[in-house]
């Protein structure tokens, strides 16, 4: 499918789920019952739920600037969405993206991070307002940013994507009324789970790309940011699978993980003004610059790691976006263990 038929599929289904509708699907309803069963064997194939607890990896990170002046508190990372973001697969809480991002955001803030995750997995999209409430509990200390990352259930579950964009558009916004900074990490590519065979991998990938297009849309019209996320089961995945995927085979290993934190943490800390400012240009070299949000939406669908955040609120066809591809950050080394909250 053309980035220009993808921006259109992307543009009905947000068209959907701002205005109520629920029509327009992914891909034919017996296309993806078939991806639904067939995933759901791949799963029970490959034995996923081996490890069916996430490490827990709420606390302190960034010990060493405990001293920053008064005044500062500890930046609040919340971690919403499904087993991707609690970090399923992997056995220590340091190599959990929440983990892996907290570090990555203290070294840059030069700051001390305070971890929270209301992640559940296996959660779809309509499970958001449930992990908003607990998010936002706490009124008096809303979270500084939040990074979501949450789709793949949505598709193996067959819920339609008008609504799992309207769920996902409604989280944004309470966030971002609330105060908090929104990164959201699109569906991955469900296409490269290895026991899923063609044409239904195919369909797969479509189902999931067209998906992460429409959650694209969804977030920048609230004022998020997103960050496609094809890397966490995409090319670098299929090309490596035993080195990306777990011992499940189907959630990432720790160096899956890392691989999706890289990508992600240059948006989180842009989003909080902790990125340089030449930065935030356009890169022509890098093939960055502004579209309109539909298409931007479709592009980085079909490319891993690439961010979109808003620009304009509208123009010719409709509200503007900016496109990056951010040049990946190397991860510092993770504290060994979180201080735990008290």
């Amino acid at each position: 499918m053309s980035s220009m038929s993808r921006a259109r599929v992307a543009r009905r289904i947000a068209a959907g789920a701002a205005y109520g509708g629920g029509g327009v699907g992914l891909v034919g309803a017996a296309a993806v019952g078939l991806v639904l069963a067939e995933v759901q064997l791949a799963k029970r194939h490959v034995g996923n739920g081996h490890a069916p607890y996430a490490p827990r990896a709420e606390g302190l990170y960034g010990y060493d600037y405990t001293g920053t002046p008064a005044g500062e508190p500890p930046l609040r990372l919340t971690m919403l969405g499904d087993s991707t973001a609690a970090g399923q697969g992997v056995h220590r809480a340091r190599q959990t993206p929440g983990a892996l991002l907290s570090s990555g955001l203290a070294a840059v803030a030069e700051r001390p991070v305070e971890l929270c995750n209301v992640a559940l997995p296996g959660a779809q999209s309509d499970d958001l307002d449930r992990q908003v409430a607990l998010a936002l509990a706490d009124a008096s200390r809303p979270p500084d940013i939040c990074v979501i990352m949450i789709g793949a259930n949505d598709v193996t579950h067959r819920m339609p994507p008008t609504r799992s964009v309207r769920h996902l558009s409604a989280a944004v916004r309470r966030l971002r009324t609330a105060g908090a900074e929104v990164v959201v990490g699109t569906c991955p590519d469900l296409g490269t789970v290895e026991q899923v065979q063609q044409p239904l991998r195919w369909l797969a990938r479509r189902a999931s790309r067209q998906l992460a297009a429409a959650q694209t849309i969804g977030t920048v019209e609230q004022g998020g940011r997103t960050v496609s996320l094809g890397d966490l089961l995409g090319p670098e995945f299929a090309a490596n699978p035993r080195e990306l995927f777990g011992p499940d085979n189907y959630h990432p290993s720790a160096e899956g993980y890392a691989t999706a934190a890289m990508a992600i943490l240059p948006t989180v800390c842009a989003a909080l003004g902790l990125w340089p400012a030449e930065e935030e240009r356009p890169d022509v070299s890098r093939n960055e610059g502004f579209l309109p949000v539909a298409r931007a939406a479709a592009e980085a669908a079909s490319e891993p790691g690439t961010e979109v955040t808003a620009a304009m609120p509208t123009g010719p066809r409709g509200p503007w976006a900016l496109l990056k591809r951010r040049r990946r950050q190397r991860l510092p080394a993770t504290d060994p263990a979180p201080t735990p909250s008290t």
